[in-house]
Order: C-alpha cells, then sequence, then structure tokens
C-alpha cells in the first residue's frame, strides 16, 4: 500500500494529513505556508516543521506521493520551493495546485461542480463534465477576494467610519477598538493603515455577532458578501454553459445548469449562517433547481484523493 500526504495551505493555517490505504498515520497543523502573508522564510520553517511533525507521528522516513493545495499556488516561484522541500523530504512524486483544486476534488472526485471557497480570502472555481474549468474572484485581499473574511472585516470598518460621519448608529467601532486596543478613533484608524495591515480577517466573527444583535451596518456587510459570493457562483456558471457538454455540442440554452452542483468551504459560510442562507437563496433564485451543499467540503480531503492518484501512476 501507497503511504500520501494530502496538504491544504490556506492563508491563515495549514493542515496534513498522512494516509496509508484506509489508515491514517498522522495529522498536523501549523500556521501559513503563504509567502505573501508570512514570507518566504517562515513560510519554509512551517512546512518543514509540518513535515517533521508529520514524519514522527507516522514513523516514517519517505512518502509515495504527496499533494499539497496552496493558496496563490499559481504564482512565480510558489511552486518551486515546496518542491524543493518535499525533494528534501524524500517525497517521491508530489504536485502544487491551487488550494481551490484540492477544494473541488474533494466534492467532485474529478466530476463537474462549481466551488465557492470563502475563508480568510475568497475564490470561485467550477468544471464541466468534460473536464475544462473556469473560475472568478481569488485576486488577493488588495484587489478583491470580496465575500472572504478579510473583506468583511475590512470593509466593516470602512462603513462604520462612514456612518460615524453620518451620525448613524453602529457598534461596530467600538467593538473593534476594544479588540485592537485603540482607545481614540484616530489611533484605530493608524493602526487600520499600519504595515504589515492588521488580520482584518479576524474581525468577521465579531461583525457576524453585531448582526445577530442588530447592528445594521454589520448586516449590510454581511448582506453584501453574500451578495459577491453568489455572484461568483453564477459568472463561473455562466461560462461554464458556454462549453460543450458532454462532449456533444448542446444549445447553451438547453444545458441544464442544475446538472452542476455548487459546494463550499471556508469559514465566512460555515460560520456565518446568515451569509450562508442568503448565498443559498440567492442562487437558487437565480438558476431554479441548482444544487447547493448543505454543508461544508473539506478540502484537505480533494488533496489526498489527487495523491492517490499520484502514487498510483
Amino acid at each position: 500500500m501507497k503511504t500520501i500526504l494530502g496538504i491544504d495551505g490556506g492563508g491563515t493555517n495549514t493542515r496534513g494529513l498522512v494516509r496509508r490505504g484506509a489508515q491514517t498515520l498522522a495529522h498536523a497543523q501549523c500556521g501559513s505556508i503563504k509567502r505573501l502573508r508570512v514570507g518566504p522564510e517562515q513560510a519554509a520553517a512551517n512546512l518543514r516543521s509540518l513535515l517533521r511533525d508529520l514524519y514522527s507521528q507516522a514513523d516514517i522516513h519517505r512518502l509515495d506521493a504527496a499533494s499539497a493545495g496552496i493558496a496563490s499556488a499559481s504564482l512565480p516561484g510558489v511552486a518551486e520551493w515546496i518542491e524543493d522541500i518535499f525533494r528534501e523530504f524524500h517525497v517521491e512524486r508530489f504536485e502544487i495546485v491551487g488550494d481551490e483544486v484540492i477544494a473541488l476534488d474533494a466534492a467532485f472526485h474529478g466530476g463537474p461542480g462549481i466551488f465557492q471557497i470563502a475563508g480568510t480570502g475568497s475564490n470561485c472555481i467550477g468544471r464541466t463534465a468534460t473536464g475544462q474549468q473556469e473560475s472568478a474572484g481569488g485576486y488577493s485581499s488588495t484587489l478583491g477576494d470580496e465575500g472572504s473574511g478579510y473583506w468583511i472585516g475590512l470593509h466593516a470598518i470602512r462603513r462604520a467610519l462612514r456612518a460615524f460621519d453620518r451620525e448613524q448608529p453602529t457598534r461596530i467601532l467600538d467593538e473593534v477598538s476594544a479588540l485592537w486596543q485603540t482607545p481614540t478613533l484616530s489611533d484605530l484608524v493608524q493602526f487600520g493603515n499600519s504595515t504589515p495591515a492588521p488580520d482584518f480577517a479576524a474581525l468577521a466573527p465579531v461583525v457576524a455577532r453585531l448582526a445577530e444583535d442588530g447592528d445594521a451596518v454589520a448586516q449590510g456587510v454581511l448582506d453584501q458578501a453574500a451578495d459577491d459570493l453568489a455572484d461568483f457562483v453564477l459568472a463561473v456558471r455562466e461560462k461554464l454553459r458556454r462549453h460543450p457538454h458532454r462532449q456533444i455540442e448542446i444549445p447553451v440554452a438547453e444545458i441544464s445548469v442544475s446538472e452542476i452542483p455548487v459546494a463550499w468551504t471556508g469559514s465566512v459560510l460555515e460560520k456565518i449562517p446568515r451569509v450562508l442562507d442568503r448565498f443559498t437563496r440567492l442562487l437558487q433564485f437565480a438558476a431554479p433547481g441548482i444544487e447547493v451543499a448543505t454543508t461544508a467540503t473539506v478540502p484537505l480531503e480533494g488533496a489526498l484523493w489527487r495523491a492517490e492518484r499520484l502514487a498510483s501512476q
């Protein structure tokens, strides 16, 4: 039996699991290995620490195959440094793909589907029955990631500052000030503009709690997050409709979009019911009959599925 490794490297945490057949030999977690977030040295240190932990738990010295789904994997240089460390740890076969790719395969095992990620960042990817892929979003916290935890935290503050200027009620600034320990509004603004940037994603649970308590500004932020996430799915859906269906040409109008299910993962959709409920309702209104998952997918299972296939080659 082959010994394989799956890695899910998100923007905040990295999870790894070693499996041999149906037996789990090791499971560990470390900090982010996204170099844009923690820097090259820390990312490499985190990955080596994860692998040492996994190897120690599993009592192994090599691996037959590994699949790593990494946020921003397509950026220049990202795959190369991870590959070097895999060689250092005697991994025979390996691949580095986007975290959205392992998520898609966790949900659909190579089949058709649309997958929305909404955690620290956001991204949407879809695949037809014949393997063509399309995507929307995922352009980083600076240029996009609408609907993500980072986006929710950042835009909650932006909207709260606008409300403050217009003397509209919201508790967002008070809650953020307490969390950041910034006694004045000037201190809060200064800290919010500091380099490196604060962890805006950590504010998403605060915004969710305030929305549950009836804070209109917080509710507006979460509703916009749901709207943006649903819009990503519908954009990918439309792109997939343009591809040949089941390897034969069928007019777009005759394609049943309900055949392409929607799955999701990430703390925003998993832990904020208001966002998930609105996200689901918007999709079902725009495409009646579309199947939207009711529970989160575990992307790590997709990395293991891919690693198993890699080991058998």
